[in-house]
């Protein structure tokens, strides 16, 4: 019997710190097929990222790998691992460039935590295909400082309409996934609070787009 996957959960923060931490981390324990280590050590990226089908940002916040651990996440996904970043992760890493282009964009604002829509724009990727056309949920609803439909395969996106306080309009992405190098890279701005690990749709998403990024040879769309 093959191995299950291992995945490199990573939780450190030097900003904000998201309360929903440690039900993330139960929550990927609890998705899938995974082996799961969780750490805020960033002495866990000092050295080559090999025994990992692929690393995941939980609401990771701030400044938070040494360059090594830069150097090697880097050379993790451009040899063929792969990429999560969940929520917070798009608040990570501002002084590094390569990080904004291995994510897709980097958080801006967000308004109140409060119910609203999101389209759902591909119905066949493993991160969304069980969601209806139209997806109730409650989440702070991110901006980003760029749109990354340009550089990213758009998964699903904000119905600005649905809430108070968006910004950046019609055309408002909320999860993508791309390919960088020869790894895969899957993001989604959702899991600002703890119940959200509970709520079957996300756990769906997130394990789809866990699977997606973790599994060799995948391509995107």
């Amino acid at each position: 019997m093959a191995a299950a996957p291992r995945l490199l959960a990573y939780t450190r923060t030097t900003a904000y710190r998201h309360d929903s931490i440690p039900a993330a981390v139960t929550a990927l324990r609890t998705l899938g097929p995974f082996e799961v280590t969780a750490t805020e050590d960033p002495t866990a990226f000092e050295h080559p990222l090999d025994d990992y089908a692929a690393v995941v940002f939980l609401s990771t916040s701030g400044e938070v790998l040494t360059p090594a651990g830069r150097e090697h996440l880097a050379a993790h996904v451009e040899s063929g691992g792969g990429f999560v970043g969940v929520h917070a992760a798009a608040c990570t890493e501002y002084d590094w460039p390569y990080y904004g282009d291995l994510l897709g964009a980097r958080f801006a604002r967000h308004p109140a935590h409060q119910p609203g829509r999101a389209v759902t724009e591909d119905r066949t990727h493993p991160a969304t295909q069980h969601l209806p056309a139209v997806w109730q949920f409650t989440d702070e609803w991110y901006d980003f400082r760029t749109n990354p439909r340009s550089s990213t395969h758009v998964l699903l996106a904000a119905d600005e309409s649905s809430y108070e306080g968006g910004g950046m309009g019609t055309d408002h992405p909320l999860a993508w996934c791309h390919e960088k190098g020869e790894g895969r890279v899957f993001y989604t701005a959702l899991g600002h609070a703890s119940e959200a690990y509970e709520d079957p749709d996300f756990r769906a998403h997130l394990l789809g787009g866990i699977s997606w990024a973790a599994r060799p040879g995948a391509t995107v769309g």
